[in-house]
């Protein structure tokens, strides 16, 4: 039973650091700038 709570802390661990590092890898390769976006709610602008 010890041994299942140690590989569970650890599992969460690991899923915690990869999906860290997916968001800082999206944020830091995200394109600076303007984003301009047109849909059904009209025209809006965003600075990136």
């Amino acid at each position: 039973m010890r041994q299942n709570t140690l590989y569970l802390i650890i599992g969460a661990l690991v899923v915690v650091v990869i999906a860290l590092g997916i968001y800082v890898y999206r944020e830091q390769t995200k394109p600076k700038g303007v984003e301009l976006k047109i849909d059904d709610k009209g025209i809006s602008i965003q600075q990136n």
